[in-house]
């Protein structure tokens, strides 16, 4: 099986798309999205529709912004410019899309033979995975091999070997990596549509699990349009200048 896998849209439909049109001719086989499909970017509408009238079987998992978009939690630990996105996506995503996102199921959710995704952490959905003590935690009791998950925004592959954890910021670079079968492995994607590893470019990755490897990627995307549709919307100003450093 060839996976694509996206996480962390965050309502940024200009790179959604890109990453859709570029990947159009892959021999793929399944979708994952790892959650965040909403929340501070002007097009949460879109991308929810894109996602559900993708042609390939898709599993899709929710995220934090999703769960307080949808008011299923009330965004407490937010920051003032979070929660106005979330209030503006609230209320602009149709009845029928407001409920997609409501009804998303909690990660971790087995997709294939040794294979999960979650959204930040699989013994947390909102805990973000970002050390090696968090990570042999995990490992500790992980029940499947490879587990791909998002929330951090920054394109990461944490290793397991024994009580030894290593951790390596992924480039588009690296070309395909291939995971050890006596490994276990925590994989992040890094964001389609808001990175946070100073590289503006929208990020996603194929897995094959035939072959297991995984290869992430990076491509440009209308980014000013994304920014302009921000500032359209009267969204904080903020949201569009972030997308050009990928902060």
């Amino acid at each position: 099986m060839r996976y694509l896998i996206l996480t962390d849209i965050h309502g940024n439909s200009q790179a959604l798309e890109a990453v859709l049109r570029v990947t159009a001719d892959e021999p793929l086989d399944q979708i994952l999205v790892l959650g965040d499909l909403v929340g501070y970017g002007a097009g949460p509408n879109e991308v929810v529709e894109i996602v559900r009238d993708l042609a390939l079987p898709t599993r899709v998992i929710r995220g934090n912004h999703d769960k307080v978009v949808a008011e299923l939690e009330d965004g407490a630990g937010f920051n003032q410019i979070a929660l106005t996105a979330v209030e503006w996506t609230t209320a602009a995503l149709t009845g029928d899309n407001l409920e997609y996102v409501r009804e998303l199921p909690l990660g971790p959710l087995e997709v294939g033979p040794g294979v999960a995704i979650c959204h930040g952490s699989p013994l947390d959905e909102d805990e973000y995975l970002l050390s090696t003590d968090q990570a042999q935690r995990v490992f500790e009791t992980a029940p499947v091999a490879v587990t791909f998950f998002g929330h951090t925004h920054i394109p990461t592959l944490f290793t397991g070997n024994g009580g030894s954890v290593d951790v390596r910021i992924l480039d588009a670079d690296d070309g395909e990596i291939e995971l050890a079968a006596d490994r276990l492995y925590l994989v992040n994607p890094g964001s389609v549509g808001q990175p946070r590893d100073r590289d503006p470019r929208a990020a996603y990755m194929i897995f094959d699990s035939e072959s297991h490897s995984v290869t992430p990627h990076r491509i440009e995307y209308p980014l000013e349009q994304a920014q302009q549709s921000i500032l359209d919307a009267g969204l904080p100003p903020v949201l569009a200048q972030r997308l050009a450093v990928g902060i």
